[in-house]
């Protein structure tokens, strides 16, 4: 790899500016200073391990910065070399610490103890969790009660797998967040593409339209959000439609604010328009 190229990888422009994060060589011994024990010099030594931050379905690339002396993770940065962020990530990139941390995570299995509603539980192993859930949803569909079988995650990452099982055994009952989240940009995309979350050439764009609640709008899809300021940056024209003055809307060079539920009927409008002219663009 030649300097240029590192130079790209980490983030920089030129050897003169500041880096993204470490670079590829150094996460085996990475060293910084102690801010806590200024004025004193003290060194820590990290070893920096690439993962993946699940906080959304972005799946950007983190830096579990591991302190070598202590064998506990200490940070979490953004990875420079993933291919999809880039290094650059939103506050709940590192803000994965504090799972990691919490006193209250939980670890093991759990089983409602007492009746419903108690408050009480106990813990229990995989293998009893396991064959439990699995005789109870057995049983259900030997008894062809499938309506009475739901599958709830929080979020989803497992390539639909899931939904391809409950398929198969005549269930439909899949809940996530997605209900409430995203559901109504995912269809959207499947509509028109077959995939709920598709990665569109934002940066050679030259014409962006973003309708309502979109994947991109606020704080998602980070990866997406940086290929859609590089498009701007390079000259292409954004326009958002959404009735909220969303983070989004603010870097349009149109944002309309449509009565809630009548995008459709303006959508419907934009084609009819194009359909009866000989326009490529109504922009």
């Amino acid at each position: 790899m030649t300097d240029a190229q590192k130079d790209q990888a980490i983030g920089r422009t030129s050897p003169w500016e500041l880096a993204i994060g470490p670079e590829p060589e150094d996460w085996d011994d990475w060293v910084e200073y102690d801010g806590g024990a200024w004025p004193e010099r003290k060194e820590i030594h990290y070893r920096c391990i690439p993962t993946i931050c699940f906080n959304c379905e972005s799946g950007c690339g983190l830096l579990a910065f591991v302190d070598k002396s202590s064998g506990e993770i200490a940070k979490f940065e953004g990875n420079p070399l993933h291919p999809g962020s880039r290094g650059r990530l939103c506050a709940k990139g590192p803000a994965t610490i504090n799972q990691v941390n919490d006193s209250e995570r939980i670890l093991k299995p759990l089983k409602r103890k007492g009746p419903r509603g108690g408050g009480e539980w106990e813990e229990v192993s995989w293998e009893e969790a396991v064959a439990d859930i699995g005789a109870r949803i057995g049983k259900a569909l030997r008894e062809d009660r499938h309506d009475e079988i739901m599958y709830h995650v929080g979020r989803p990452g497992e390539d639909h797998f899931v939904l391809r099982m409950l398929q198969a055994w005549g269930v439909d009952a899949h809940n996530s967040h997605t209900n409430v989240c995203s559901a109504s940009a995912r269809l959207g995309f499947s509509l028109s593409f077959g995939d709920d979350r598709p990665s569109p050439d934002y940066a050679n764009a030259k014409f962006i339209l973003l309708i309502s609640a979109h994947l991109e709008t606020g704080h998602y899809f980070n990866p997406h959000a940086q290929h859609i300021i590089e498009a701007k940056n390079n000259g292409a024209r954004i326009a958002v439609v959404d009735t909220r003055l969303s983070n989004t809307s603010t870097h349009a060079d149109r944002w309309i604010s449509p009565w809630p539920g009548s995008e459709g009927a303006m959508l419907l409008a934009v084609v009819r328009l194009l359909l009866t002219s000989d326009r490529k663009s109504v922009v």
